[in-house]
């Protein structure tokens, strides 16, 4: 048993002298990193399309490749052999989801680990890397949580200042997704908004359609901002 042990851990068939624990170093280091990555691009995203999926990915990603990099530290033959890996790898679907691509890469990764006798790092990084995974999971990283509902509605100009009330009653933030101009002096108006009580949106449904001067009221949920 132990003679197995030291074969994983200190006895790898191509070594690439760097020790185990500053492999493990190296993959935490990197996923510190990509965190940091994930938080920013959170932070100043502003476009229309936003996938938790790829802030996820942005966490692996670093992981992954400070795992290649470890592959090919010290081995020309390796390093090129992992190009020759990636460029024979052709998907006949295009993968819609960038967890997809990470998982291939993380798969290509280990075996390329395990079939250049490189036991301890293979062990290691897949330890390290599923790990990763379920905590991206356990925490639901990248995801956001804006607003619950929205509510598209017509109103006359001159309804607005009673509108404004029924709105702040019900939600926290309220935020004008779009606005038109009708003829008639009618508006056409869609808010976002975090509700106070999420379970009462049906109140508030029930309040803009009992308003003078609101009509075409409709209201559609948003649990979650996670994947626009």
């Amino acid at each position: 048993m132990n003679s197995f042990t030291d074969l994983l851990f200190s006895g790898d068939g191509a070594s690439s002298n760097v020790p185990p624990e500053m492999m493990v170093l190296g993959l935490l280091l990197a996923f510190c990193m990509g965190h940091v990555i994930g938080w920013i691009y959170m932070a100043t995203h502003m476009g229309l399309s936003y996938s938790q999926m790829f802030v996820a990915s942005l966490v692996v990603i670093p992981t992954l490749v400070s795992l290649t990099m470890s592959l090919m530290t010290g081995n020309v033959v390796i390093a090129f052999g992992l190009l020759a890996i990636f460029a024979v790898v052709r998907f006949r679907n295009v993968l819609k989801d960038t967890r997809d691509t990470t998982f291939i890469m993380w798969a290509i990764l280990e075996g390329m680990a395990a079939g250049t006798l490189q036991f301890s790092l293979a062990i290691l990084s897949c330890i390290c890397v599923g790990l990763i995974f379920l905590y991206l999971r356990i925490t639901s990283f990248g995801g956001r949580h804006r607003f619950d509902v929205v509510v598209s509605l017509q109103t006359e100009e001159g309804a607005l200042a009673a509108l404004q009330p029924i709105l702040r009653r019900h939600s926290l933030k309220i935020q004008v997704a779009a606005q038109r101009d009708l003829p008639g002096q009618t508006v056409d108006l869609s808010y976002r908004l975090l509700l106070r009580d999420p379970r009462r949106s049906q109140d508030l449904l029930g309040e803009l359609q009992a308003a003078r001067g609101v009509g075409q009221v409709s209201l559609y949920h948003r649990a979650d901002e996670a994947e626009v």
